[in-house]
Order: C-alpha cells, then sequence, then structure tokens
C-alpha cells in the first residue's frame, strides 16, 4: 500500500520490547485499561473517511476503528501479529478445489451503527464499489481478483455484480479470475468494507461513514479535527480483534511536526494521553531523547516499507532506460539518507524488497562509494542515450518538511550530471490521490510502499510494476511500467505455491525490474514513537500502530 509517511502503510518482524510502551505496559507493568479519550496528534488529514478511496498506512490504521472486514488482520499483541484471522465471517474462506470459487459465512449478530445487521448482500455491495471508476481508487485487489465483466464499473452504474453471489443473508460466494491462495488476506483490504446497499454513491461517504466497528463519527472537521465515540451496536462478542478501550478518540489534524514533538515530550496536562500517528519523531528531537524516562517512552522498530522515487516511464527522457540508469547512479543517496534524519532514522535502499520483506534478495546494480553516486558513469550512460547536455525533470514531492529535504537531496544530486530538477510541492492530503492519476503525475514522485500483508512480496512488486494494472485513477504503478517480461515473471511467482520458492522469485524479479529502473530506492524508514506517559498498548512488531489494542493506563488522568 502507499505508505502515508515519510512521514510515510502495512509490515512484519521486529522485537516489540525497544522503549517502555513497547511490551504493552511501560512503567510499572500498568496495561491499558477501558476507559477515558485517546489523543491522537497529526499534521495532516486522512487521505479518505471513504474507505474505496483510501489506501495509505494512517488511515488504513484508522479504518480499524470504524470498519470491520470478512477478514483481517491479527492485532499487534497477537502471537502471530501477521496472522489473517476472521472478522465478520466466522471463519477463513473454502476455497474451491480448483481455487477459483471462495465462500464464507458472516457471523450472527453483527450490525452496522444504525443498527440494521450486517448481510452478504451489504458486504458484496461495499466491495462492488471498487469498481466505481470515481469511488474505486483505493485498494485494487477486488476489481484485479474477481471475475468482473471486463465492462462493470460498480453498483451505482451497472448494477448487480453477478461474480459475488449471495444465496442467503449469511453466505457470500467469490468467483476468481485466477486461483489466488492469498484471497484471504486481499478480504482484509479496506475495499473490502461493507456498506448498505445504495449508500455511499458520489461524495456521500467524503464527510460522513456508516460505522461497522466499535467506534463511530461524533464530529468531522476536515483539516481539523476528528472526534469518535462509542457505537452502541457494535458487538464485542462478535470481534476478538478490537479491544476498544477507550471511550472517545480525539484526532487533533493540520499542527505542526516539531508542536507534536514537543507537546508529546512536555506531556503536560491531556497531553499525557496522546500520540501521534506519524512514525517518526523529528530529527531535531533526537538529541532530546536520551533520558532514561524519555528512553523508557521509545517505541523503535525497523520498518517494511520502501521510500522511493518513481520515474515516469512514458515522459521522454526518462522512457529511455539508460537515462534511468544514469538516474540510477546520479543519486547520492547517503545525501538523501541525511535529509531523512540519518542511520538513527533509516538505511539506505539498493533493492525495492526491504530486507524485512519475505522475498528480499541482495543485490546492488547501481553501486557507488558509500552511496554518493558514481557520477561519471551517469554521465556515460547520459550520453549514450544523446542527453550529454543534461535536460529538466519535473519532481512531485509533498508538502513535509522532511521530504521537502529529500526532494533537495535529489535535486542537487541530479544537478551534478546536468538535470536540473524543478520540486512540484503538493498538498499532503491530495498527494497520493494526484501522484496516483497518470494524467496529474510529472517526471518523478517520492513516495513510499508498503506489504499490504504478512511482508508478503506479492504484495510488493506487483502493485508497482503489473503493467496490466495501470489505472486512470488510483494507479499505483507510478513508473507506468507495462514490461511483458515483467508481466510474465509476475504470473509465474504467483502461481508459485512453494513459499521457499516463490520467494526465490520474488527476488529474481526485483533485479530484473531494477535492470529497467522506473524507480529509485531510497531508504527504508524506521519507526519511532513517543506516546504519552498514560498511553498503552503501542506496540509495533511491524512498525506501524494498531489502534484496536490502545488505551490510557488511568483514564483519570489528563
Amino acid at each position: 500500500m502507499m505508505a502515508s509517511v515519510l512521514a510515510l502503510s502495512a509490515c512484519s518482524g521486529g522485537s516489540s520490547d525497544e522503549g517502555g510502551n513497547g511490551s504493552g505496559s511501560g512503567a510499572g507493568g500498568q496495561a491499558p485499561v477501558k476507559g477515558g479519550t485517546v489523543e491522537v496528534l497529526q499534521n495532516a488529514d486522512f487521505s479518505y473517511l471513504d474507505p474505496s478511496r483510501g489506501w495509505d498506512g494512517g488511515v488504513n490504521s484508522f479504518y480499524r476503528l470504524v470498519y470491520r472486514t470478512l477478514v483481517a488482520k491479527a492485532p499487534n499483541d497477537a502471537a502471530d501479529p501477521n496472522a489473517m484471522v476472521p472478522d465478520l465471517a466466522e471463519s477463513l474462506g473454502q476455497a474451491s478445489e480448483d481455487g477459483l470459487t471462495w465462500t464464507y459465512k458472516i457471523k450472527q449478530g453483527v450490525k452496522f451503527d444504525t443498527g440494521a445487521p450486517i448481510t452478504s448482500k451489504d458486504v458484496k455491495f461495499g466491495i462492488s464499489r471498487s469498481w466505481d471508476p470515481e469511488i474505486g481508487i483505493g485498494s485494487p485487489y477486488m476489481k484485479q481478483l474477481i471475475d468482473a465483466p471486463a465492462d462493470y464499473q460498480g453498483p451505482y452504474r451497472s448494477g448487480d455484480l453477478k461474480t459475488i453471489e449471495t444465496p442467503d443473508d449469511a453466505t457470500i460466494v467469490f468467483h476468481l479470475k485466477a486461483p489466488f491462495p492469498e484471497f484471504d488476506a486481499a478480504l482484509s483490504q479496506p475495499s473490502a468494507t461493507p456498506f448498505p446497499e445504495g449508500t455511499g454513491e458520489g461524495d456521500e461517504f467524503i464527510n460522513d461513514i456508516v460505522s461497522s466497528g466499535p467506534y463511530d463519527l461524533a464530529q468531522y472537521t476536515p483539516g481539523t479535527l476528528i472526534e469518535l465515540k462509542r457505537n452502541p451496536e457494535w458487538d464485542a462478542s462478535t470481534d476478538e480483534i478490537r479491544k476498544a478501550l477507550p471511550d472517545a478518540w480525539k484526532f487533533s489534524i493540520g499542527l505542526d511536526p516539531a508542536t507534536i514533538d514537543e507537546r508529546l515530550l512536555a506531556g503536560q496536562g491531556s497531553d499525557v494521553n496522546a500520540m501521534t500517528s506519524a512514525p517518526s519523531i523529528q530529527t531535531a528531537t533526537i538529541a532530546r531523547i536520551q533520558t532514561p524516562q524519555l528512553q523508557q517512552r521509545l517505541v523503535k522498530n525497523p520498518s517494511t516499507c520502501l521510500t522511493y522515487m518513481g520515474l515516469n516511464t512514458t515522459k521522454a527522457p526518462l522512457d529511455d532506460v539508460k537515462v534511468r540508469q544514469a538516474i540510477e547512479f546520479a543519486v547520492d543517496k547517503s545525501s538523501v539518507l541525511n535529509a531523512t534524519g540519518g542511520t538513527q532514522f533509516a538505511t539506505v535502499a539498493n533493492t525495492i524488497i526491504p530486507t524485512t520483506v519475505s522475498g528480499h534478495k541482495d543485490f546492488d546494480l547501481y553501486p557507488s562509494e558509500g552511496g554518493t553516486g558514481d557520477v561519471e558513469k551517469a554521465k556515460a550512460l547520459l550520453a549514450e542515450a544523446g542527453q550529454s547536455g543534461g535536460f529538466e525533470l519535473t519532481l512531485d514531492i509533498r508538502a513535509t518538511p522532511a521530504m521537502q529535504r529529500q526532494g533537495e537531496a535529489i535535486q542537487e544530486s541530479l544537478k551534478r550530471v546536468g538535470i536540473d530538477v524543478k520540486l512540484n510541492v503538493i498538498d499532503v492530503s491530495t498527494y497520493y490521490e494526484t501522484i496516483g492519476t497518470p494524467s496529474q503525475q510529472h517526471d518523478a514522485a517520492i513516495t513510499g510502499w508498503c506489504p499490504d500483508w504478512n511482508s508478503s512480496a506479492s504484495t510488493f512488486l506487483p502493485p508497482l510494476f503489473d503493467g496490466r494494472n495501470i489505472y486512470d485513477k488510483g494507479n499505483s504503478n507510478l513508473a507506468q511500467l507495462d514490461d511483458d517480461a515483467v508481466n510474465e515473471s509476475i504470473d509465474k511467482a504467483k502461481a508459485e505455491t512453494d513459499i521457499e520458492a516463490a520467494n526465490a522469485a520474488w527476488g529474481a524479479l526485483d533485479e530484473q525490474i531494477m535492470q529497467l529502473a522506473p524507480v529509485v530506492p531510497l531508504n527504508v524508514e524506521n519507526r519511532l514513537y513517543i506516546p504519552g506517559e498514560n498511553v498503552g498498548g503501542v506496540i509495533t512488531p511491524s512498525g506501524d500502530i494498531d489502534y484496536t489494542i490502545i488505551g490510557l493506563r488511568d483514564p483519570s488522568k489528563g
């Protein structure tokens, strides 16, 4: 999925015992209890409340508070936090012998916030919204996997999707285009959220929702505030994932990142009950967290998310592989690392699949001394491509200090080989929608990607490089790479049922793609959190926050 930060979503591995909150209890071993209000301080608004539209790390974590799906990722405190577990469904799916049909039974007693029961028809309706060309710009897995007609455009335009059957209110049957053993995991994605039939057309879910989770909207002021209250129709006995400890949540939006750090460090008043959704403190803050008290609150884990620069292969001269390879050599990754915050914050990346993701293969096709770039090789490749005189390139970046610094580092790197980089700064809340719309994206963009489930490369490479899945909106293949050999290798790796063989295939595909240089891997960022001293349950085995297990140790404080 698109990573929501750089400040950049989804991931595995790593100890959860770093820092007081790492174990979920913290100072004195006191675990969070029921009650109170958890406050979340954040710089940017969520991309969308509508889960058919939104699909990035920050909002995906929020969705787990208000929405449920047939299957969901286990909570972060589970024995296996990467496991897929039943949510609205009674069990994981029953696949047919040929793998083309998956059947689920819905639990009794699950309801929307309206009090209406959630039926198979509501699940089908919510999923079919993914095909709407205006609304379905989020997670693409449903429309990639389910055998829908080629001209199907969602329930509002095309009506019923017959390849999802609902023989009764509790049973739903999916017909797939091809066998996909990880279909349970695909159903954990936000675009598989159920909604009452007939709802959500147009912009209905831009400022409101229909909740199926433990919380519902109490107030929403876009760009400023989101307040959640308990959903009285949620039945805890049907939900083994969400603890739903706080009585309420308050998301304060539009705060300066430095102000967020300052408030969390000081911990005055209600800020003892506060945390941030951003997965990293500011670089200027790192020197201030060395005291024993703050070290006890620090939660640090490596991420499974790659920060990279996508190169638009449809735009000249980036349509020439030699030009793209020259850029690979020219980028000073050590400078970008320093711009990110240094080794405390990130590790230089040379591959697309991070070391923390299954399928990683260790290689570096564009090496340089100290990761500073090889200017001479870059210039030689540009000369071979007839671009020795240089050219202009527009780089899309988010309006955040960290990405501004990263963009400037790339700007200086490419200047050394005659490439004049213009920085196009885009508002944080609309960034991913903008660069995910091919008609609006420019020559290059800095962004990030995380595996959508189980830290699997099967959700890393296909969304970014399958040329058969380039969309007018909600496009994740930012390079717009459409290479027959890559597409064929994706199909072969997906079809591999042996895990070790599949991992080897994904690693080989990583190297195959990097030979074409559609992206420049930059770094893998660590996740560093300093929640308020009264906040518990901040357990991040994969580097990502799981709001479903977070609460206050003493609800009377603050």
